[in-house]
């Protein structure tokens, strides 16, 4: 095949599929049915694709589910499901990813939500690719707790590094476990998202913090979550039980308000530590709880 250029004629280079880190292909089969931008009607290449002619999003959130050699993508327009799109690849030892391939596999799911410009991430399974996909993102990112993921079993296909694009039925009803559990809570009053730096939300007469380091790891992770809008330090109680597990983190039953508290637990001090959240009542605090506890588990500061 050839193609004229400015005035020249030059054969044209035809680009093979992208490849994985283990050398096989990451292709796709088009089952799609087809979708176009729901403000200006252009045909978009894939379900729930940003449109650039006019600059419209056509998906608002995107549901990732992972298992350890494949991720599934749910495209959602508020209660809606536009598109799915699974992702494959497959280890070179059989059994784990290494880590070449978990940043590569990473960051072809990065790029197919990056697609979509959407307003929120939800994100479930495999800790390890989900861990390195939101590294890899800035969008508002939400760890769906274990309970909302049972039953999910990841997505189905072949075997191989692939991507499947398809656009099931947009009522939810074939929706995963994962998927349902977003659905349910898409029609929840949202919360406001905390523009604040990490750094900026500490503070409080008591500065000091136990377990060092894990102690303020812990906090720079519930710090980083866009709902929280201040951690207030508590005082440091020297008098509980010993543990030999290191330094634990747990976030409490939110009150009437909405606020949560922090609990950290290293060998026999114990500190509370009270979290200011963007919630407005107990039952958007336990939303903002059960994420927190999330990100506590994923950055292994609570036994799993």
């Amino acid at each position: 095949m050839s193609l004229r250029i400015g005035g020249e004629l030059r054969a044209s280079r035809r680009r093979g599929p992208k490849r994985a880190a283990n050398g096989r292909p990451f292709i796709f089969h088009d089952r799609s049915i087809g979708m176009n931008c729901r403000r200006c009607g252009t045909p978009l290449q894939k379900p729930g694709d940003y449109c650039l002619t006019c600059n419209t999003a056509n998906a608002d959130a995107v549901v990732a589910e992972f298992d350890a050699d494949r991720a599934r993508l749910t495209m959602l327009d508020e209660d809606a499901v536009v598109g799915e799109t699974t992702i494959t690849t497959r280890p070179e030892d059989a059994e784990r990813l290494t880590e070449v391939q978990l940043r590569n596999f990473a960051g072809r799911v990065a790029d197919e939500i990056r697609r979509k410009r959407p307003e929120t991430v939800y994100a479930a399974g495999e800790r390890e690719p989900l861990r390195e996909t939101r590294a890899q993102l800035h969008h508002e990112f939400y760890r769906v707790p274990d309970g909302g993921a049972t039953g999910s079993g990841g997505a189905s296909g072949g075997n191989g590094d692939a991507a499947t694009d398809g656009a099931p039925d947009d009522d939810g009803a074939d929706a995963s476990p994962v998927v349902q559990w977003v659905l349910d809570r898409r029609g929840d009053r949202s919360l406001a998202v905390v523009e604040t730096p990490p750094r900026e939300k500490i503070g409080g007469s008591h500065s000091t913090l136990i377990g060092d380091r894990k102690g303020r790891k812990a906090v720079q992770t519930v710090a980083e979550h866009p709902h929280v809008k201040k951690i207030v330090p508590g005082p440091i109680d020297a008098g509980g039980t010993g543990s030999r597990t290191g330094l634990r983190a747990k976030a409490t039953r939110a009150g009437t308000n909405g606020n949560v508290r922090l609990l950290l637990r290293d060998g026999s001090s114990v500190q509370e530590n009270r979290i200011v959240t963007t919630a407005m009542d107990r039952e958007t605090g336990e939303r903002v709880r059960e994420d927190l506890n999330e990100a506590l588990r994923e950055a292994e500061l609570q036994d799993v």
